[in-house]
Order: structure tokens, then C-alpha cells, then sequence
């Protein structure tokens, strides 16, 4: 027998019911007003009916507890859930057809609509792909249930010729830099594996050699390239939780733009309501504010390749970073999509990054500047500037740097200018042959 409540008597069977007639039969009694006379306050009772909301408008309060009613996970035993207010417990195989009856109510009414109750919070996307990122891990940390025993060789200096005997699949080039000395664990921002750029913190899958980039290499381009990588992630993170949850935040892509161009970015679409907003300065000096918290936690940047599939269900809410995804599942054969992480921030990146957020020093967000593009959205380039802590300028010199990132970087400029220092590269290395 079902139970019973002193106010609605025995709940029929839903299925004899629809949802209006549900609510029509067994709504629950009418509350004293506030502050008005009642029983407690030992005066008659004086009702007043209870206010709902026109048709169309949320009613306060109703969307949050069925949501949370109807997303709480099934666990073992008997559940008990309370619809609305009826006044009943409903325990057993029919809360599932009280709920429906219970939505479809709400539905003719026009309190409630469908896409209302699916879509997520910000913050609920975020913990939606933090949460996708850690089981895939785990998933393919599962791959390899017995540990077996890799050898990799380091050829770079002092020591070359040593030999590492580390674990296939659990094992990172940063495990390696710790056999070294303290000096490569902090200085080492890049592994070169096989002649393959790699994440200091990406596993190694197979028996190689090995050496470590740092900011000062003959030639730090990949080093560079990282730095500005990881510090656009830095500011998309930053500005993807800077605004309130009423205004919607799309991230669109970090452009691959050389450290010579003077500022790393990040474009941004925000909500229609913000395309006459112009960031002011005080605007700018919260986002650094909050992208130094982010430096200071010293958080490592994690990095996962996954299928297309993967990446496409954590990023089913964000139409450009789809698009990016098809983009780099078509440039191999497997159709893996590198991702990266640091802190519960995950996004789709281009290459390797650097180790940890404590490796940027200076760092600040600058400017924002609207694109002119076909597309119907405004697209705003939001720019920074950072130093790494191995790399520190003196004051002047770093006042002189925010001073040039302020002016737009366009990828078109750059991609001419490297063109032009690549020629003349090409030029200066035909000469020296030729002298030689």
C-alpha cells in the first residue's frame, strides 16, 4: 500500500490521471500569507490563494528543485523524491511516472520548456569536461594493467649516454629530468622525444631517446611557441568564468602567432548584450588579477590525446571548438584530437605546453580589439603579454613590452613576417656553405 498524508489523502494510480488532473485533484492547500494570522500565532487563519507566475514565465524556485530532484543519481535502496508539493511521498517504480506526469503539467501550462531543463551552467560545462578528461584518463590508464619496463636514452648534455629504466605508459620526460638533477626538473619546459616534440608531463609509450628544451637553447622557437600556447589557455580560462552566468562566453580558438608579434591571444564571443561593452582598465587589471591566482596555485598542464568522439561530446556546447576538432581529427589517420587541462580548465590546443602555470612571471591582459569577420557574431581578440620566471625584465623594458601588445595582432602579418625571417635563414645558410 502506498502511504498517505494528512492533507491529500491516498494518491491515485498516475496512469488514471493526467498531469492537470493530477494537480486539479491533489494540489496542496493554500499557505497563510506572510507575516499574516494563523493557528501558531493563535488568530483564525486568513488564506489567501497562491501566486503563480503568467504564462510563459519562470516560476521561482520550481526549474532548480525538479532539476535537482530528477538529476539526482539512482543509488541502491529505496529513494524517496517529492514532486512539487503534493504532499506525498512517492517511493518505488512510480516516481519515474510521476515525474513525467509531473512535467508534462508544467509543460501545458507553460511554466516550464524543454530546453530549459537540458541546458547547463558554465560551470556546470566545465565540471561536465573536467569529469570527461579524468575518465578518459583513467580509461586509458586501464589499457595497461601490467607494468612493464621501457629503456630511454638521454642524449643531451652533461650526461650523454644515460640510460633510464622507466614504466611504459606511466613514466613522463619530467620523471626523467629527475634522475638528472634539480636543474632540469625546473628549467626543462620541453621534452624532444624522437625527434618529436613533448609535454614534459605526456607519458612515454615506447623505448627512445630523449633531450630537454629550455628558454635558453640556441634556438627556443617550440619553447616559445609552448609559452605563448600555454599563456592564451591562461587568459581563455580566465575569461571564460570572468562574466556572470546571464552572459553567455564562447571561446573560439588561440591564434598561432609568433613571440615576435609582442602579445599572445585568445578570441572570444560574448553575448549579444555586451557588443556596445568596452573593456575599461580596471576591466583588464581584474582579469590579470585573476590570471595570477592561476600562476600562484602552480598548477601543471595535463595532456591527453583522444578520439574525436571523445572531444566532441566535452565540447558539444561550443560550435568553434567542433569545427577545431574536425579540423585536427583530419590531419592524422587515427583521428586523435589533442586536449590539455590545468586545474578543472580543459580545452582543444594546437601543440605541446609548458609544465606548470608557475613558469609564467610577468604576465598581464592588455587589450581586446573586434575582428571584422563574414560571420554574424562579433568576435573580440582579447591580447596579454608575459615574461617566464627564467626570462625577468627590468621595469622599463617590461613597460615597453605592454605598450607594443596592445596593438592588434593579425595571423596574416606574422605569417609573412616568417616567411621573410625564414628566407633570410635559408639565405645566410646557402652563404656560410658557400664559404666554407
Amino acid at each position: 500500500m502506498r502511504p498517505s498524508d494528512d492533507r491529500c489523502g491516498s494518491l491515485p494510480s498516475p496512469n488514471t490521471l493526467c498531469g492537470s488532473e493530477l494537480w486539479r485533484r491533489h494540489r496542496p492547500r493554500r499557505l497563510p500569507p506572510p507575516g499574516g494570522r494563523g493557528r501558531h500565532s493563535g488568530g483564525t487563519a486568513r488564506l489567501r490563494p497562491l501566486l503563480l507566475p503568467e504564462r510563459g514565465q519562470e516560476a521561482p524556485g520550481l526549474l532548480r528543485e525538479h532539476g535537482r530532484a530528477m538529476g539526482r543519481p539512482r543509488g541502491a535502496g529505496r529513494e524517496t523524491v517529492s514532486c512539487c508539493d503534493f504532499g506525498q511521498a512517492v517511493q518505488g517504480p512510480s516516481m519515474l511516472e510521476l515525474q513525467s506526469a509531473t512535467l508534462y503539467m508544467l509543460r501545458q501550462t507553460g511554466y516550464i520548456s524543454t530546453p530549459a531543463v537540458s541546458r547547463l551552467t558554465p560551470d556546470e560545462v566545465v565540471q561536465m569536461r573536467n569529469e570527461l578528461f579524468t575518465k578518459e584518463k583513467e580509461r586509458q590508464l586501464s589499457l595497461h594493467p601490467r607494468i612493464e619496463k621501457i629503456e630511454v636514452k638521454y642524449t643531451g648534455k652533461p650526461h650523454p649516454g644515460t640510460v633510464f629504466v622507466m614504466n611504459k605508459a606511466l613514466s613522463t620526460p619530467y620523471n626523467c629530468a629527475m634522475h638528472l638533477s634539480e636543474w632540469h626538473c625546473k628549467n626543462s619546459v620541453l621534452a624532444f622525444v624522437d625527434g618529436e616534440v613533448w609535454d614534459m608531463y605526456r607519458p612515454l609509450t615506447k623505448s627512445c631517446e630523449i633531450q630537454f628544451l629550455t628558454f635558453k637553447d640556441e634556438d627556443p622557437e617550440e619553447v616559445n611557441k609552448a609559452y605563448w600556447r600555454s599563456c592564451a589557455m591562461i587568459m581563455g580560462c580566465v575569461l571564460k568564468r570572468a562574466f556572470k552566468d546571464e552572459y553567455s562566453v564562447n571561446l573560439v580558438k588561440a591564434p598561432e602567432v609568433p613571440v615576435i608579434s609582442g602579445a599572445f591571444c585568445y578570441d572570444v564571443v560574448l553575448d549579444n548584450k555586451l557588443n556596445d561593452w568596452k573593456p575599461t582598465n580596471d576591466n583588464f587589471c581584474s582579469f590579470t588579477r585573476d590570471a595570477k591566482k592561476l600562476i600562484y596555485q602552480d598548477l601543471p598542464f595535463e595532456t591527453l590525446h583522444v578520439e574525436a568522439k571523445v572531444a566532441r561530446e566535452m565540447f558539444q556546447h561550443n560550435k568553434y571548438k567542433m569545427e577545431m576538432i574536425e579540423r585536427k581529427a583530419a590531419q592524422n589517420m587515427e583521428g586523435i584530437v589533442p586536449l590539455h587541462r590545468f586545474g578543472d580548465f580543459v580545452d582543444v590546443s594546437e601543440g605541446p605546453h609548458i609544465p606548470r602555470t608557475s613558469f609564467c612571471f610577468q604576465y598581464e591582459i592588455t587589450a581586446a580589439h573586434n575582428l571584422q569577420t563574414d560571420q554574424s557574431e562579433l568576435i573580440r581578440r582579447f591580447q596579454g603579454v608575459s615574461l617566464p620566471v627564467h626570462l625577468k625584465a627590468h621595469h622599463t623594458v617590461w613597460h615597453k613590452l605592454l605598450e607594443r601588445s596592445k596593438r592588434l595582432v593579425t595571423e596574416e602579418e606574422y605569417l609573412e613576417t616568417a616567411e621573410q625571417c625564414l628566407e633570410a635563414k635559408d639565405g645566410t645558410e646557402e652563404g656560410k656553405h658557400v664559404s666554407v
